[in-house]
């Protein structure tokens, strides 16, 4: 077995790369396998992804289909009713607790959402701006309330 200071590639899997532009003695002088003049001789060539080479390209010439709501989308700070378990029996749970507690970062534009993923074994009284049907049910079976905080 070899120790990871002696790891090296298996023999022919790797070359040396070619030293370009460095005179006559090497073999590929001058123009250094760039052919003459042309884009792709000078430094710096490079085309866009999709480049047809003029043509219109072929995102271009697709029509445009389909709808998006993403500008209207909602954006809301998510939990889980297993990360609840942190918390202590009896506790009060609110967005700010939830921060505090490194468990949501930061509370998004429209609000704290519990959904129903995991167990919760302690009744704990949750403030949340809205609660999946899932979630309800655990927390109060488990003995806790859920409290609708309005936007």
């Amino acid at each position: 077995m070899s120790d990871l200071n002696t790891l090296k590639p298996d023999p022919g899997a790797t070359h040396k790369t070619k030293r370009l532009g460095r005179g006559p003695g090497s073999g590929r002088q001058k123009t250094a396998g760039r052919g003459n003049k042309g884009m792709w001789s000078r430094s710096g060539s490079s085309q866009k992804r999709g480049f047809e080479g003029g043509q219109m390209p072929l995102h271009r010439r697709m029509p445009k289909r389909g709808f998006t709501n993403a500008v209207f989308k909602k954006h809301f700070s998510t939990v889980n009713v297993g990360d609840l378990g942190k918390f202590e029996k009896g506790s009060k749970i609110g967005p700010e607790e939830l921060v505090a507690a490194g468990i949501i970062r930061s509370l998004k534009k429209n609000g704290l959402r519990i959904l129903g993923d995991g167990e919760i074994d302690r009744a704990l009284t949750v403030s949340a701006h809205y609660f999946t049907e899932g979630a309800k049910q655990k927390i109060t079976k488990a003995g806790g309330t859920c409290e609708v905080i309005r936007p």
